[in-house]
């Protein structure tokens, strides 16, 4: 057990607890802007973790064997920042002061890299716990490759503070299903169960019994009735740690404003400054030394300054550890700096076939699958699976176990039908560090994916989605299961890379592609219907793929008047197009674009000489919504798309019915050009 926190003299404890009060109080008064009531319930907690419990170090906040702290009650963003003040992480007074205004290190939710101490950029609620149960996950996967006998080099905990909103958002439900299932021991959630939300007593709108429903998921529960009694929060952060084979959720009683002789315990305090006379009237009622704006008494600033002390200490002697690790299993010591630097390893990708003389028609999702093989060979840390649909989306790793409870070192994840929760999940391993983590379900659904989606292109998190029946071609399923407009609202996210291959050896380029990217999330979207094969010794070598549009076929010794632009299965039609254009004496130019967002990182000239934009006709054929291709064609082009939903029939019938053909694309081109001559 934990010795209980009576090392200091009690009024150094409140008036550290008292400090972040203050901080919170004023910096939001400052900035007119914010959330004051939840710091100022949750400073108690806030103080014993970081001085007495979290193992991190302030003069390295990226030291690897350091305990995870997610406040995914982002919204009380001052709790954290006052905590990362105090405890001597690089953010000044000036920078509380700053709280919330333009390039400061203090913005409105935290935000990864941008403030030092910062594990995960937290807003919308349920991110955050998603987020941390990730970390868990990655924590004790590298734990069971890596450690040793005598030398056990990773061994942390994942620690999440919540909120009433975190827990009724759905995204929390599908990620504690999962690590009370995954029976993620060193993973603790710490609940600020204060009843309120914006619009009053929680009671308006929920009446679940968390303790009951965390147990039914298989978690270790703690109840602490008074959120100020350090005691209590003492004995319950003990009953966690010490409990191995489960998650552990302390709910913790807090008044929301604890300390505001007018505001406590009301929904006003939530969203709003107090105002300067209940701060006022606070601090009075608090006793604390100074009415001064942004006072931390020196006495309790000296003692949460030996926090950075403490953990100078801890990593001096993990430090040592590691080197007698290094010396013992230099191999597994390289390899374990290497993947948690996010490099990739040596000839990574040296069993990739180039697919240049392909012969056989196959799905890109079947193409992609055997390039996933090749890669899992040579990549250990490359972990993932899929939202229940494996042999769909041929995201299993041939011969790995799964990664569960039994099998801790196992490769492929079972997210079961919870794509949201996977998103988050994903998002937490790569923000851990050490995993390459990948997640599949079909186009479709990525909509229940999105909120995570985009936080990992906010994050810049290199992680890779795996989506499958990319459009009508699915067929039978009908339009439940037909996207149409997901490409494009995908295509629409800031820093998210697009991949849509047309055969295998594009196929193989955009894997590469998304290994090798570490500056954010990259999605490929794959097939279920077979494509034809390119011959890539007659049609130029895929390495084109990364400059997002490349000619695929030229037209035949003249300047092209028409230039057909596809992606994916629709290549096979446009070629068809291509060459019955060719044969009625019409010169014409087929492009592949893949990826909308590497084509856009290309210079205006490279642009202009692939799209040819003084063409007379420009036709984008996609099957899928016709929004946003103007972007490439101007408002003198053409799109050959769908712009209503799909329906039930086979693939074949549907785009004949739906007019993606090769006659509809050679009638609209010929009429165009008629027009234009």
């Amino acid at each position: 057990m934990h010795e209980s926190p009576t090392s200091l003299p009690k009024t150094t404890d409140q008036l550290c607890i008292d400090a972040i009060k203050v901080l919170s109080m004023d910096a939001v008064q400052n900035a007119n802007s914010g959330h004051p009531g939840t710091p100022m319930a949750l400073a108690p907690v806030g103080y014993l973790l970081w001085t007495q419990y979290l193992k991190h170090n302030p003069n390295n906040p990226t030291w690897v064997d350091r305990d995870r702290f997610v406040l995914s009650v982002g919204h009380a963003s001052m709790l954290l920042y006052s905590l990362l003040y105090l405890t001597g992480y690089d953010l000044s007074l000036e920078d509380l002061k700053k709280f919330r205004q333009w390039e400061s290190k203090t913005p409105g939710h935290p935000e990864v890299h941008h403030t030092p101490g910062v594990e995960t950029t937290t807003g919308p609620l349920g991110q955050g716990v998603s987020n941390s149960v990730g970390m868990a996950l990655a924590e004790r996967w590298l734990a069971t490759r890596y450690n040793k006998d005598g030398h056990n080099i990773i061994d942390h905990c994942t620690y999440a503070l919540c909120s009433d909103g975190d827990l009724m958002e759905g995204l929390s439900h599908e990620v504690a299903e999962f690590a009370g299932h995954q029976k993620l021991g060193k993973l603790i959630w710490i609940f600020d169960d204060n009843n309120i939300t914006i619009e009053g007593s929680t009671n308006l709108t929920s009446s679940t019994d968390h303790i009951e429903r965390f147990e039914s998921y298989q978690w270790h529960t703690v109840c602490v009735d008074d959120g100020s009694n350090l005691n209590q929060i003492d004995k319950a952060i003990n009953l966690a740690k010490s409990e191995t084979e489960k998650p552990s959720l302390i709910v913790l009683k807090t008044r929301i404003a604890e300390g505001s002789p007018n505001k406590v315990n009301k929904a006003s305090a939530h969203g709003s400054p107090l105002g300067f006379e209940e701060i006022q009237a606070t601090k009075n009622n608090i006793d604390y030394p100074s009415h001064e704006p942004f006072y931390v008494d020196p006495q309790s600033l000296t003692a949460w300054r030996k926090t950075a002390d403490r953990g100078d200490n801890l990593e001096e002697d993990w430090n040592k550890l590691f080197e007698s690790y290094k010396e013992v299993y230099p191999e597994l010591a390289r390899e374990y700096l290497e993947i948690m630097r996010g490099a990739l390893p040596r000839d990574w990708d040296i069993e990739i076939p180039n697919y240049h003389d392909v012969q056989e028609r196959k799905a890109t999702r079947s193409w992609s699958g055997e390039i996933l093989q090749a890669i899992a060979a040579n990549c250990p840390n490359l972990i993932g699976g899929s939202a229940d649909l494996g042999p769909s989306n041929m995201t299993d790793i041939n011969g790995a176990s799964n990664l569960d409870h039994e099998t801790p070192g196992g490769r492929i994840l079972r997210f079961g039908i919870r794509e949201h929760g996977m998103a988050g999940i994903m998002n937490g391993l790569a923000l851990h560090g050490g995993i390459q983590p990948f997640g599949g379900t079909f186009l479709i659904f990525s909509d229940y994916m999105r909120p995570s989606i985009r936080l990992a292109a906010l994050m810049n998190l290199p992680v890779k989605y795996v989506f499958t029946h990319d459009s009508i071609g699915l067929g039978e399923d009908g339009p439940t299961h037909q996207p149409v407009e997901q490409l494009m609202t995908l295509r629409a996210i800031p820093n998210l890379l697009d991949l849509r291959p047309a055969d295998a050896a594009e196929t193989a380029m955009a894997w590469k592609i998304a290994m090798e990217r570490t500056s954010g999330p990259t999605f490929l979207s794959l097939t279920r219907q077979g494509v034809a094969p390119l011959n890539r010794t007659t049609f130029p070598k895929a390495e084109a793929t990364r400059f997002g549009a490349y000619v695929l076929a030229e037209a035949s010794n003249r300047t092209p008047q028409v230039v057909l632009i596809a992606s994916g299965s629709e290549i096979e039609i446009a070629l068809e197009a291509k060459e019955i254009l060719e044969n009625t004496a019409i010169a014409t130019r087929l492009v592949s674009m893949p990826s909308w967002y590497l084509f856009s990182q290309q210079t205006k000239e490279y642009q202009d000489s692939i799209l040819l934009p003084d063409c007379p006709v420009q036709v984008a054929i996609e099957a899928g919504s016709s929004f946003g291709w103007y972007r490439w064609i101007g408002n003198r082009g053409l799109v050959i798309g769908l712009d209503r939903f799909g329906a039930s029939a086979p693939s074949e019938d549907l785009f004949d019915q739906f007019g993606i053909k090769v006659g509809k694309i050679v009638e609209k081109a010929t009429e165009a050009l008629k027009e234009k001559t």
